[in-house]
C-alpha cells in the first residue's frame, strides 16, 4: 500500500503563509523593541543587572583596615546601588602583587586596587615628597595634605591613567627592632632595616644602615631567620601582620610617612550608567579617605599602647629635625630624594615648598 502525501489546498497554503509572515514580522518587531528597551535600560541602569568590581589589596583579610575600612565601604556601595554594584575584595595580594596593584587597575587586570605608592619606586615621585621627615604627624593630616596637592593640580597627573577613589596617609613611621635599641643615628650603623619606600630608603641609607626591600608578607620570616634586624613601618601593621611576636624594641621617630592610593580602572568606571557612577563618586574623595586614615591613627595609638603594656623598650624622639643628633642625617636623606626627583626633570624643590605650606594649613 502506497503512502499518500498530503497536499494542502491553495487556500490553506495562503493562510499558513500569511500566519507565518505575520508571526515573523511580529517577532522581528518585538526584537527591535527589545533592543531599544535594552539600550534604554543600559542608559538608565538595568535594575536586574549586577556589576561585580574586583578590589585587590595587600593587607590580610583580618586586618582592621580591611574589616573596619574596606568592607564597610564595599557594603555601602552595594546598598546605595540597590545591589546593582557588588565589590568583591581580594586581600593578601591574591589578584595583584603589592607593588603592581596600581598599574593592574590602570590596565584593567583588576577593577579597583589599593597600594602604597612607595611600593613602586619612581612611579609617584611628587606624591612621595609628602612622605619626607617633618611633613605630617598623623594619617589624617597627611590625607589633608595629599588632597590639597591633588586639588591644586600638583600631583594629579600621577593618577591620570586611572579613576581616583582615594588618597590617604597611614601616620608616622617608626623604627622597630629585635633587642637592639636605637637612640642615636650611630646605633643604626650596619643594621639591615626593611624599608617601605624610596623615601625611607634614602633616609635609612643616610643613617649608615642598609635599607632592604621586602613585601610585608615576608617580614615575619625574615625577622625570624635574621635576614633583617628591624623595620621601618607605622604601628598599625605591627599587630596586623603578627610582628609584635618578633619586635620588642621601638624608636618613635617621625622620619617618614607612607601614603596609600585607591584607584579604579577608567574603562570600567566609564562603562557604568550615570547613577552608578554617582554611587562610586559619593564613596570617593577626602571624606572617605579621612575616615580610613582615622582608623590608621587610632590603630597606631592602640598598637603602641599595647607594646608599652607588654614592657617593650620604647624610645621617643618626637622632633628629630630639631634634634642635634638626628637633624643632619634626616635632612641629608631628604635632599637625596629631592635630587632624585630633579633627575627626572621635575621641580622637586618647588613642590617641597608647596608640601610644607600644605602641611602648615592642614595642621590639627
Amino acid at each position: 500500500m502506497k503512502t499518500k502525501l498530503y497536499k494542502p489546498k491553495l487556500s490553506e497554503t495562503r493562510l499558513f503563509t500569511g500566519i507565518t509572515l505575520a508571526t515573523v514580522i511580529a517577532m522581528f518587531g518585538m526584537t527591535l523593541s527589545g533592543c531599544s528597551n535594552n539600550e534604554q535600560a543600559a542608559a538608565n541602569g538595568d535594575p536586574d543587572e549586577v556589576t561585580t568590581l574586583r578590589f585587590s589589596h595587600f593587607l590580610t583579610a583580618t586586618d582592621n583596615i580591611n574589616t573596619e575600612g574596606f568592607e564597610p565601604w564595599a557594603q555601602k556601595i552595594e546598598e546605595e546601588s540597590n545591589g546593582r554594584l557588588k565589590v568583591e575584595i581580594y586581600p593578601s595580594s591574591t589578584l595583584s602583587e603589592a607593588g603592581a596593584t596600581y598599574d593592574a587597575s590602570a590596565k584593567g587586570t583588576i577593577d579597583i586596587g589599593m597600594q602604597v605608592q612607595g611600593y613602586t619606586a619612581g612611579r609617584f615621585p611628587l606624591t612621595q615628597i609628602v612622605e619626607l621627615p617633618g611633613i605630617s604627624n598623623t594619617g589624617q593630616q597627611q590625607t589633608c595634605i595629599l588632597y590639597k596637592l591633588y586639588d591644586d593640580g600638583v600631583i594629579s597627573d600621577e593618577y591620570a591613567d586611572t579613576h581616583l577613589i582615594s588618597l590617604m596617609g597611614t601616620g608616622q613611621g617608626a623604627l622597630h627592632t629585635v633587642d637592639t635599641p636605637i637612640r642615636k643615628p650611630e646605633d643604626m650603623k650596619g643594621m639591615r632595616i626593611r624599608q617601605p619606600s624610596v623615601v625611607a630608603s634614602h633616609v635609612i641609607d643616610a643613617l649608615d644602615a642598609a635599607p632592604i626591600g621586602l613585601p610585608m608578607g615576608d617580614v615575619y620570616t625574615s625577622l625570624q631567620r635574621g635576614v633583617i634586624d628591624g623595620m621601618a613601618v607605622t604601628w598599625q601593621p605591627i599587630q596586623a601582620f603578627r610582628l609584635d611576636e618578633m619586635l620588642n624594641t621601638h624608636t618613635n621617630i617621625p622620619f617618614y610617612n607612607s601614603t596609600i592610593v585607591m584607584s579604579m580602572n577608567k574603562d570600567k568606571y566609564n562603562s557604568l550608567p550615570d547613577d552608578l557612577k554617582k554611587v562610586i563618586d559619593d564613596n570617593s574623595g577626602i571624606e572617605v579617605s579621612t575616615r580610613i586614615a582615622k582608623i590608621f591613627d587610632d590603630s597606631n595609638a592602640e598598637v603602641m599602647a599595647a607594646a608599652r603594656a607588654r614592657g617593650d623598650t620604647m624610645i621617643d624622639i618626637p622632633d628629630p629635625l630639631n634634634d642635634p643628633d638626628w637633624r643632619e642625617p634626616l635632612l641629608d636623606g631628604t635632599q637625596r630624594y629631592l635630587n632624585e626627583v630633579a633627575e627626572k626633570g621635575l621641580d622637586g624643590e618647588a613642590v617641597y615648598e608647596q608640601v610644607k605650606a600644605a602641611s602648615a594649613a592642614c595642621k590639627v
